[in-house]
């Protein structure tokens, strides 16, 4: 009987000791994550801006951000396309846009992340 009490508390012991090494090999595992990522950089870069109201619009859109590329024309529309990153962005307002098509430009505006559109401030050229 007693035997069979020392074997049941080694096992016990031995869970006890595996569950803890598991958590602190977690914990490490989301500390490297987060090191390689830094938490307020992440949070700023998927933060939904406000309406003029205050309230948070419907789309989700990012801060004004600095967007580079050719701006070419596809069915009608006018595009930004990033050769890095091989995407494409709609431009809300085609007349701002329309002197620069065929050019390497750089757009300052907000993007809403779900129709993948820029909502431009400014177009500039790059030499």
């Amino acid at each position: 009987m007693r035997d069979l009490i020392l074997r049941l508390l080694l096992a016990v012991m031995l869970l006890a000791f595996g569950f803890s090494s598991s958590m602190k090999a977690q914990e490490a595992a989301g500390q490297a994550v987060s090191a390689a990522q830094p938490e307020s950089t992440a949070r700023q870069q998927f933060r939904p801006t406000q309406d003029t109201n205050g309230s948070l619009g419907d789309a989700q859109t990012l801060d004004a951000l600095a967007f580079a590329g050719r701006l070419a024309k596809e069915n009608g529309r006018i595009l930004l396309k990033d050769a890095v990153t091989k995407m494409s962005y709609q431009l809300d307002d085609q007349s701002k846009a329309r002197p620069y098509v065929g050019k390497q430009v750089k757009v300052v505006g907000k993007l809403d992340l779900d129709s993948n559109m820029i909502y431009i401030d400014r177009i500039e050229p790059i030499s």
